[in-house]
């Protein structure tokens, strides 16, 4: 068997039937795929039953224990040459494992990340998500973009190691997220050949509101300082930009309210001052989240073709950066300031 690809599952059956229908229709009879259920109160395993015939296809159910040791059970059970993990929210399109052949016959690695994409029929918001998860202007690129900041690591939603290489690194840690940016760490620092494959890429779902993606990307931030407690070196500049972002809205809210007061007083005749201290004060505030905002829109509804694509990726690149800059921010104080241990955040309503 040359592919096992590793699912783990939590309460998405519906999901889990849009992934393997995509898997149906890749024509590769050595590809093997373990859909390991990790705890949920809604089971699929009636769903992967009805592809038994189409598919090679298991499933399995353990008590839950998060995605990193639920991809370790899947693996310690697979056949094949090469893992792949994929994520249940996603699609795979036509080609997907011919992608992965063509690079590896053209250079050959121990370890690969693909980048993700929007689905045409894909809800606006999971669009406008799926842009902010995406763009130079939010993440910096370092996702699977053609231009980005840092180099690329490998994540979990689309990876894959070959079988010999992810049993010496012992698999996926016990961390509940920033699991897959560990692994992909400790590949590199292994001396591993690993890089980006840039046509094996995938439909990534996402979340399908803003408050679960705040929930999201707040628990990467806090991850993001507990990779940093673990690899000091890890830690780059463009890590740090959406904390500076979340301080800088701060201040720009800052402003606008004072300039708001201060015109106020001043039209009420409690402080009389000349210079025009409000108007000031809100356009300074005003101003570099409204020119941000025209960025975001203009290029997402260029990108999606789509206005209201475009509208709603507006609120999203605020919540995809303010929420990992407040969960950088509040790790960094948690952990480097009052010496606590790792922690994450919602783990009673993570998935409401």
């Amino acid at each position: 068997m040359r592919y096992s690809v590793i699912v783990p599952v939590y309460n998405r059956p519906d999901e889990v039937r849009e992934l393997l229908e995509s898997l149906c229709a890749q024509p590769r009879k050595d590809v093997e795929v373990l859909i390991v259920e990790d705890g949920s109160a809604v089971p699929c395993e009636e769903v992967v039953r009805t592809f038994e015939d189409r598919l090679t296809v298991r499933y399995y159910s353990k008590p839950n224990s998060g995605p990193g040791q639920t991809r370790n059970y899947g693996a310690k059970r697979a056949e094949g040459e090469w893992l792949i993990i994929l994520d249940s929210d996603v699609i795979v399109p036509e080609g997907y494992f011919d992608a992965i052949d063509a690079e590896l016959a053209r250079e050959d690695s121990d370890a690969f990340g693909g980048p993700d994409r929007a689905h045409k029929d894909f809800t606006p918001i999971q669009k406008a998500i799926n842009y902010a998860m995406t763009s130079f202007f939010t993440t910096g690129g370092i996702r699977g973009g053609k231009k980005k900041l840092d180099k690329f690591y490998p994540r979990s939603f689309n990876m894959g190691i070959r079988r010999e290489v992810f049993d010496a690194l012992g698999g996926f840690s016990k961390m509940r997220f920033g699991e897959d940016i560990d692994l992909s760490i400790r590949i590199f620092k292994g001396g591993y050949r690993c890089r980006l494959f840039p046509e094996a890429w995938v439909w990534h779902k996402r979340r399908t509101d803003l408050n679960k993606f705040f929930k999201q990307v707040h628990n990467s931030g806090i991850a993001r300082i507990n990779l940093y407690k673990k690899y000091p070196d890890s830690l780059k500049l463009v890590h740090m930009l959406p904390a500076a972002f979340t301080l800088g809205t701060l201040l720009c809210l800052l402003l606008i309210l004072t300039g708001v007061v201060y015109a106020i007083l001043n039209q009420s005749g409690i402080i009389q001052i000349d210079f025009p201290g409000g108007p000031v004060c809100v356009t300074l505030g005003l101003l570099p989240l409204l020119l941000y905002s025209l960025l975001i829109f203009m290029d997402s509804s260029v990108k999606n073709k789509s206005l209201k694509v475009g509208w709603l990726s507006v609120p999203a690149a605020f919540v995809q950066l303010i929420g990992y800059g407040t969960g950088f921010l509040r790790a960094w104080w948690e952990r480097c300031v009052l010496g606590r241990g790792e922690f994450e955040a919602f783990k009673k309503n993570f998935y409401k």
